[in-house]
């Protein structure tokens, strides 16, 4: 056994790589994930596959936020412009109706002989006590330019008053009657998926977030097999947008998955690919470390990868360590050997915590959970303590 402190597979300009402890017959057999290449099967011997595995992406675990706008997220900001627009639309339409109603009642009822109309008819919505042909009269107080009362009622399934008895002032609120419980109904049960739903959302679900956002930086071993693929030929669609989004970050390319793991530190836009052994091993090393859970796996994992051992060209052990890799395998003793030398914690297994099995444990909503409600309750009560303390100054100046 022949210890090393070299990464790199191939050595660099001014230095050593693994390789050179073969062509230098310092040993017989290469014990690294060895990535196949036709490059490199030129120079070395490679055994058949004894690791078979998908990349995976290691992602910080997001720290819990407030979850403050879930009174918002049910509908869109269109959606909510077109409602105000309604509302707004609505009051006018019914108070403009209700306006030529009432206009419409008095001259009916005031003018018989096309006497003038008093002249203290007024716009506040009321007439004062006149003498006509003798008589005293006392004209009612119609409540016109209190449609809003009735709109917003209808919205906070409160109802409201209908004063009027025409027919198209009805037909106008019957109308907003009907839309109101759709938005009610719509908003509601929308509302109680964003209340229950994880208001700490991961970082990436997939390789695609990471493409799509233009904040994500990729982090990759430079031995790896992402980092070896990506180099080897000129690409187009995702893996051009990968190659890009590596060279964009000079930190992007690890000697180690250590050193990739320092970047990713909490709150951070980094995120880690490599194959799940190594990723696996870099979050049992920090549970060890920290004693807790700072990492995890993203939802999706990428493409399959696989690596081999490398020997001396044409040496004569490669077809029998291929043999013996092929029946470890059909026994199933390399499977066991990682379960037995790399035993996860069961509070950090890496595992997505929005997915998982089907049994989930059904937790009590926090208060995180329902940060929202109870801003908008305090927000009301101030604004019915102030509404109530402007109608007491109102009341004691009259």
């Amino acid at each position: 056994m022949v210890r090393v402190t070299e990464y790199r597979l191939e050595p660099p300009e001014n230095g050593r790589g693994l390789f050179n402890y073969l062509w230098d017959q310092q040993c017989d057999l290469l014990a690294q994930d060895v990535l196949p290449t036709f490059q490199r099967n030129r120079i070395v011997d490679l055994t058949t596959y004894w690791y078979y595995g998908d990349l995976v992406f290691l992602i910080p675990v997001p720290d819990e936020t407030a979850n403050i706008n879930s009174v918002v997220k049910p509908f869109q900001w269109k959606v909510w412009l077109a409602i105000g627009v309604s509302i707004v639309c609505v009051i006018a339409v019914l108070n403009l109706i209700q306006h030529l109603e009432y206009r419409s009642a008095f001259i009916t009822d005031f003018r018989p002989n096309n006497k003038p109309l008093p002249k203290n008819y007024t716009n506040d919505d009321q007439l004062r006590p006149e003498l006509v042909n003798g008589k005293k009269l006392q004209f009612k107080k119609w409540q016109t330019g209190k449609q809003y009362l009735y709109v917003f009622g209808n919205l906070l399934s409160q109802g409201g008053f209908c004063p009027s008895k025409w027919l198209p002032f009805r037909l106008v609120a019957g109308v907003w009657t009907l839309a109101a419980f759709f938005f009610v109904q719509s908003y509601t049960s929308t509302l109680f998926t964003y209340v229950v739903t994880p208001i700490n959302p991961p970082l990436i679900n997939s390789v695609n977030d990471i493409v799509d956002s233009g904040d994500i930086n990729l982090l990759v071993r430079e031995t790896g097999f992402l980092n070896t693929l990506l180099l080897a030929t000129n690409h187009t669609g995702l893996f051009l947008a990968l190659q890009k989004k590596l060279d964009s970050f000079p930190k992007s390319r690890c000697v180690s998955p250590s050193e990739c793991t320092k970047l990713m530190t909490p709150g951070s836009r980094n995120v880690f690919v490599d194959a799940k052994a190594f990723v696996m091993d870099e979050i049992r090393k920090d549970f060890k470390k920290k004693g807790q859970c700072n990492f995890q796996l993203a939802k999706e994992s990428f493409i399959s990868t696989m690596a081999s051992f490398a020997l001396a060209k044409n040496s004569p052990y490669t077809q029998k360590i291929s043999q013996g890799i092929l029946e470890l395998l059909q026994i199933g003793l390399i499977d066991h050997w990682d379960t037995w030398f790399r035993p996860m914690p069961p509070q950090c297994n890496g595992k997505p915590q929005s997915g998982g099995s089907k049994k989930k444990k059904l937790s009590p909503l926090s208060l995180k959970n329902l940060t929202s409600a109870f801003i908008v309750l305090f927000v009301g009560l101030i604004f019915s303590f102030l509404t109530f303390l402007g109608e007491k100054i109102i009341s004691i100046r009259k």
